[in-house]
């Protein structure tokens, strides 16, 4: 996954005389590739408005990624973070917006996969 012209946090562990770094990207930074904009230069382009659809399976995908990372018991928890992160950046998820999506999860209407732990550890 490339993320030139995100803003992404790193974690270095440093044994044996031996630095290694690894990328630990942020929610956004999927969300913003699945929306397909062009990269970038983060000083010279500011106040970007993204305007754009997602689709929901690809917001699936997005959250099986990020499901190993969040602190949500459930997938359903997974999915309102994905969808509040989808509604801070500004984009749509198949037309509608994200904050229905999320009161529709609550409500039942939308059904999420159930959650366990054997599923956790196929999604890492």
């Amino acid at each position: 996954m490339t993320l030139e012209g995100s803003e992404v946090y790193s974690d270095t562990d440093h044994s044996d005389q031996r630095a290694q770094i690894e990328v630990i990207p942020s929610a956004s930074a999927p969300i913003n590739k699945a929306l397909k904009e062009p990269s970038r230069d983060r000083r010279k382009q500011k106040n970007i408005k993204h305007s754009g659809n997602v689709t929901f399976d690809e917001t699936v995908n997005i959250v099986c990624q990020m499901w190993c990372r969040s602190l949500a018991g459930e997938l359903s928890g997974s999915f309102k973070d994905i969808l509040r992160t989808a509604q801070s950046v500004g984009c749509n998820v198949d037309g509608c917006c994200p904050h229905d999506l999320t009161d529709d999860i609550k409500g039942g209407a939308v059904a999420c996969p159930a959650s366990s732990e054997r599923q956790r550890r196929i999604f890492q």
